[in-house]
Formats: structure tokens, C-alpha cells, sequence
């Protein structure tokens, strides 16, 4: 099943049943026809939540805030539904924008039963200072989910989310929020944690750097953790400092030797297998970041490279590594592959060590 059909028939048919119990003026039948019309098939996941918001708001008071009190009273209908809850906070963030105090308050109590991430971020654009002051005061609440949206909501580069253009220049409302959940109780607080000051690093390093300079005075280990995910786009990139941060050498004494890759020619679908010695030149033990990049093929015909993880290693003096790795062109919906001639690299601790090709051949017809 495709991740969108968990908007289905059945699953709008339930929103739909919910609905109607808490507002029996709810044409159902028609609400539904509104939904699953003939173009609802070729609709993407969250295409299709925004299509069920949008002809919902059509089927209701047109009071945002009497909405607000429908969609409560259906939330206890709902329970065996799962991710057709997403729908609630849509629904505020397509009605509610005007109405800044009922939004905050629907989002989050919505965001308890189904993240709130996406709808927070318009009203982060239009009230910056005012929706910032709430997302510092949720990082305060009891409630671990309402805390996972204080990060997780105003992350600059949110993937498939609204780019917040204003934090990506200035991240500095972002801090205080991070700051209070550091150390939250919460693995998955933790985690948006991190990927905030992942997203933050990508427009302003020198910041991510100095938080979590800051951080290390407290020798705790969660934030070790949040470090090292934190800094995972600047390490895959070979910023010196991160290295430093983490302990990698920025100029390895290293020789890497005998890369090889097979087959020479893949089928599409199918894997090579690269090696690929590692040799210390030095007589003191290294740190060493172990990654490889793939120059896929790209539709233009351009190559795209890819920098994907392998191996944290301590390599002691004369030590001689040898690494080996499958890599699959399995079909996946994040990437479309090319035919082509491709390429494999080994990076250590950021620095290349030498591009070897192979061809990926086209689809069996």
C-alpha cells in the first residue's frame, strides 16, 4: 500500500461518521462525493489531507471556532484511525490563520493525538514573534508531543514543510526553545532537537558550532548523542571544525588502496559491491569518519553526488582496514534513478580518495 492510501474510502468514510456525530447537520454523502471525486485518485498524501480539509470547511459553520468545538467533540470517534487525525490541524491551518488565540490553543490540543509540525509554520511566518513566545512556552508543557512541536514545528528546512525563510537568515528565536529541551526526558524532544540544529547548520554553521560548544560543559550523554546528529551534514561535508567537535582527525595520515567495485556493469534493480584498503601512516591512533559517495545520474545527465554513511573507526599505527559494501538500486519512492555511468569514492573524515566507475544499465523491458 502507498503511503497515501491511508487516505482511503474507508478511513474518510470514518472522518466522515465522526464529523456527523458531533454536527448532524453534516451532508455526509455529499461531503464524501466532494472528497472522492474522480481526481482523488492521482492525489499525494498530503495533497489529499489538504483536499478533505478544504471540502470539510465547505460542510460546517462557517465560525471557525464552532469548528474547532466540532472537531473535539469527533476526536473521541477517531481513536482506531491513526493518521486521518492529521486532518485537524490542517483544517486549522487552512481556517484559522485569522484567528491566532483558538488556533493555538486547537493546535496544541490536536498535536497530542497528531503532530501539528506542518500547520504551526504559516502562523509562524505571519505572527514570528508572538507564535515564537508560544513555542518557548510549549517547550515547558507536561505533555512530551506538545514539546516535540516547540522544535520539531519551527525547524527551518522541515522536510516536505513550509521553508521558514526568516529563521533560515536568523535562527536566534530558534535558541531559547532548543536551549529549554536539551536535555528533555523525551528521546523523540531530543531527537527534533538535533534535526533543528541539523536544518540551522545548513544556513548558519558558525551558530550550530557554538551551541554546541557550549553544550559540552555539561557532559551529559544525551547531548553527545544530539551532537553527532546534530553535526551529520557538516561532517558529511568535512567542516574542520565539526571534526574537531567530534574528535576526527581534519588531515588523516592514511593511504587508501585497492578500490575495486563489481560488477562493471549493474542491471537497474540490481547492486554492486565496492572495497576498498584503508592504511595508517601514522604512529598514533586516528579517528576516522568512514563514508562513501555515489555520482548518480541525473535526468539532465548531469551527476548528483550523494555522500552515504559507513563506519566511525579508530585506526591504530600500520593498521590496515579493509572495507566492503553492498549498495542496491533497488526500486524507492525518495529517488529515480538514471542509466549511465556511475561512480563510487571513498571520504574519510571528508576528504576523497579517488572515483571509481561503473555502469548502471537501463530497466528490462
Amino acid at each position: 500500500m502507498k503511503f497515501k492510501d491511508v487516505f482511503n474510502e474507508r478511513s474518510v468514510g470514518a472522518l466522515a461518521d465522526a464529523i456527523k456525530e458531533a454536527y448532524p447537520a453534516l451532508d455526509r454523502e455529499a461531503f464524501l462525493a466532494g472528497v472522492l471525486d474522480e481526481g482523488w485518485p492521482d492525489l499525494e498524501l498530503k495533497q489529499r489531507m489538504r483536499k478533505i480539509s478544504t471540502t470539510l470547511g465547505g460542510f460546517v459553520p462557517t465560525d471557525f471556532r464552532r469548528c474547532l468545538e466540532i472537531l473535539r467533540r469527533a476526536l473521541p470517534w477517531l481513536t482506531d484511525y491513526g493518521f486521518v487525525l492529521a486532518v485537524f490541524p490542517d483544517f486549522v491551518e487552512v481556517f484559522g490563520l485569522d484567528d491566532w488565540e483558538a488556533s493555538m490553543a486547537a493546535l496544541e490540543e490536536f498535536t497530542q493525538v497528531m503532530s501539528a509540525e506542518y500547520a504551526i509554520r504559516p502562523f509562524i511566518v505571519r505572527y514570528p514573534e508572538r507564535t515564537m513566545a508560544q513555542m518557548l512556552a510549549w517547550a515547558r508543557h507536561e505533555n512530551a508531543e506538545v514539546r516535540r512541536l516547540a522544535s520539531e514545528g519551527c525547524r527551518p528546512r522541515l522536510p516536505w514543510g513550509m521553508a521558514l525563510d526568516a529563521l533560515k537568515a536568523d535562527p536566534s528565536p530558534i535558541l531559547p526553545v532548543l536551549e529549554s529541551l536539551k536535555l528533555d526526558e523525551s528521546e523523540s524532544v531530543r531527537r527534533s532537537v538535533a534535526n533543528n540544529l541539523n536544518d540551522i547548520s545548513k544556513d548558519n554553521p558558525d551558530v550550530v558550532l557554538e551551541v554546541l560548544r557550549r553544550w559540552q560543559a555539561d557532559d551529559e550523554e544525551e547531548l553527545g548523542w544530539i551532537t553527532r546528529h546534530a553535526l551529520r551534514t557538516l561532517l558529511k561535508s568535512g567542516h574542520p571544525e565539526a571534526l574537531d567537535l567530534l574528535g576526527f582527525c581534519r588531515e588523516p595520515a592514511i593511504g587508501v588502496a585497492n578500490l575495486t567495485v563489481e560488477p562493471k556493469v549493474v542491471p537497474m534493480g540490481g547492486e554492486v559491491t565496492f572495497s576498498f584498503e584503508v592504511e595508517s601512516l601514522s604512529d598514533r591512533p586516528q579517528e576516522l569518519m568512514i563514508d562513501y559517495v555515489v555520482y548518480y545520474v541525473k535526468a539532465s545527465g548531469q551527476c548528483s553526488p550523494k555522500v552515504w554513511k559507513l563506519s566511525k573507526r579508530t585506526l591504530q599505527p600500520g593498521q590496515i582496514l579493509r572495507i566492503t559494501r553492498r549498495h542496491s538500486f533497488a526500486p524507492v519512492t525518495t529517488r529515480k534513478y538514471y542509466p549511465g555511468e556511475l561512480a563510487v569514492e571513498p571520504k574519510i573524515n571528508g576528504r576523497l580518495f579517488g572515483r571509481v566507475p561503473f555502469v548502471l544499465g537501463r530497466a528490462n523491458p
